[in-house]
């Protein structure tokens, strides 16, 4: 069994050491002469946002109506909330007994899913992934029903409606990631395959599943900037079915080495087609990730073309130990996010970026710092 696991060890290695990068991606400035805008009396594509306005519950943001309330018997929440696939319900804590149910977004229909666990996804329409606190995973219909429980020890984040699974593991005196099966973690006489990703090094590591699993995106170093002596981080893609690996980025020919999002590891924000990648770049200006920088700045991949878009009209210096959150619209023409900017009295914005355009616009203010920092929750869809 051991000979044999070494042996897919090698192989998976195999794989990835002889496949060429894809071709750098181009990279574009949008920059329009305005600079952020006050929203009209409606606001395309309308929808609802949930964020916190007060450090007691979640609230809903109308879009279109312009009109916000605190939803009652529930928890602010960063991370831990989720859309469902189909945008039309999002997962929460209840206040009241701490348990897991789902609701719409203006916070009608609540159902409840899961009585106690840490954190509760949706791995597909209908399915379940459940982590519990004591770290362990289990899948359920959404309607309940019996548990078919994964081996998900070091594991940090499952493939959406698949087995495949991001490992850390320490390695010596450093961590590395990888990609585990697990349909086939553990099997007797079955070889576990293993995709080898690279040190797991902080500030370069963020990394998200497409929304339809095909995916894996991450951050990972690149080529070595000989003026600082540090390699900045560039964005990979992975597809396990087939074991393609490819380099979507080189940021580094653009900007020399820089910073992809900040410490939080899962913050590379897929579009809703899985067709664009959004996240921030902050160029670094000594090798110390959390020391000297330049400002954060929106960018936006596209995988099929290559393409990197630049987003002018906001940046932020606020992205140590990490930036705003950057949530897409249903439609995906458009990001949400939170920012302060200077001199006014406002406090944290809620902003929409236009992808196309590039214009920010204010659709609200006074957002409050939540666990994490001033962001939104998700985007999705009225009842």
């Amino acid at each position: 069994m051991k000979r044999g696991l070494l042996k897919a060890v090698f192989l998976g290695l195999l794989i990835f050491a002889f496949l060429p990068p894809a071709s750098a991606s181009s990279l574009v400035k949008v920059c329009p002469p305005v600079g952020i805008q006050a929203r009209g009396a409606t606001f395309e594509p309308g929808g609802i946002i949930l964020t916190a306005f007060d450090r007691d519950s979640l609230w809903v943001y109308h879009v279109n109506a312009d009109r916000r309330y605190p939803l009652p018997d529930t928890n602010p929440c960063g991370t831990n909330c989720h859309l469902s696939p189909d945008a039309r319900w999002i997962t929460y804590v209840n206040a009241f007994d701490q348990s897991y149910a789902k609701m719409r977004l203006d916070g009608t229909e609540r159902t409840p899913l899961v009585p106690y666990a840490a954190d509760v996804e949706w791995w597909s329409a209908d399915t379940l992934l459940v982590w519990t606190p004591g770290r362990s995973a289990y899948l359920q219909p959404e309607s309940g029903g019996e548990r078919a429980y994964l081996d998900v020890q070091g594991v940090v984040a499952v493939q959406p409606g698949g087995y495949w699974a991001v490992l850390i593991r320490q390695d010596g005196d450093v961590f590395r990631r990888g990609l585990i099966d697990l349909e086939k973690r553990g099997l007797a006489g079955i070889a576990q395959p293993y995709f080898d990703l690279g040190e797991d090094v902080p500030y370069f590591d963020a990394a998200a599943w497409s929304p339809d699993g095909q995916w894996l995106a991450y951050v990972a170093p690149g080529t070595v900037d000989a003026r600082l002596g540090i390699a900045g981080g560039e964005i990979f893609g992975v597809r396990p079915a087939d074991g393609t690996r490819v380099q979507w980025t080189d940021l580094n020919a653009d900007y020399g080495a820089v910073r992809i999002n900040g410490r939080a590891s899962g913050e590379l924000s897929w579009s809703p087609d899985g067709a664009r990648i959004a996240f921030w770049v902050i160029e670094l200006l000594e090798a110390n990730p959390e020391g000297k920088t330049g400002s954060a700045m929106i960018h936006i991949l596209d995988i099929t073309t290559g393409l990197v878009q630049a987003y002018c009209g906001f940046t932020t210096d606020e992205h140590t130990p990490n930036p705003p959150r950057l949530i897409w619209s249903p439609d995906g023409t458009h990001l949400a996010l939170g920012g302060n900017v200077p001199g006014d009295d406002k406090g944290y914005l809620l902003l929409a970026l236009d992808t196309a355009t590039g214009i920010f616009t204010e659709l609200s203010n006074g957002i409050y710092p939540t666990l994490g920092g001033p962001n939104p929750v998700a985007w999705g869809l009225a009842p």
